[in-house]
């Protein structure tokens, strides 16, 4: 039989970063600067959008994790293009994180394999 040898990871610590904004919240900051930026008021979008000012305040705030078509809803009433909000909120978090696509990335410890 082979030996079982102990593994001994030399425990370097990690640097410093922020960790990953919840995708709630990243959504609820785009959301907001969308509506701050055309001049909208909260109420009278929400009222487009058919929600309540309480809910999408929340969903501003990134209290509350709306459905796609809650999302559809209010970009619509914004005036604002999904796909293009979604590439912001991802371009902004790729850059807080100061990384880019995961694809040929080493992890930064140890992995295990199944086999």
């Amino acid at each position: 039989m082979a030996d079982i040898l102990p593994f001994h990871h030399k425990h370097a610590p990690a640097p410093e970063r922020e960790p990953d904004p919840l995708w709630r919240e990243a959504l609820g900051r785009s959301l907001r600067a969308a509506r701050e930026e055309r001049g909208s008021r909260l109420v009278d979008v929400a009222e487009r959008a058919g929600i309540s000012p309480q809910y999408l305040s929340e969903i501003e705030r990134g209290r509350k994790e709306p459905s796609s078509e809650m999302i559809a809803a209010v970009t619509g009433a914004l005036g604002v293009d999904l796909a293009d909000l979604l590439v912001g909120i991802a371009g902004h978090v790729r850059r807080g994180r100061g990384t880019g696509p995961a694809v040929g990335r080493r992890p930064a410890g140890p992995v295990l394999l199944a086999a």
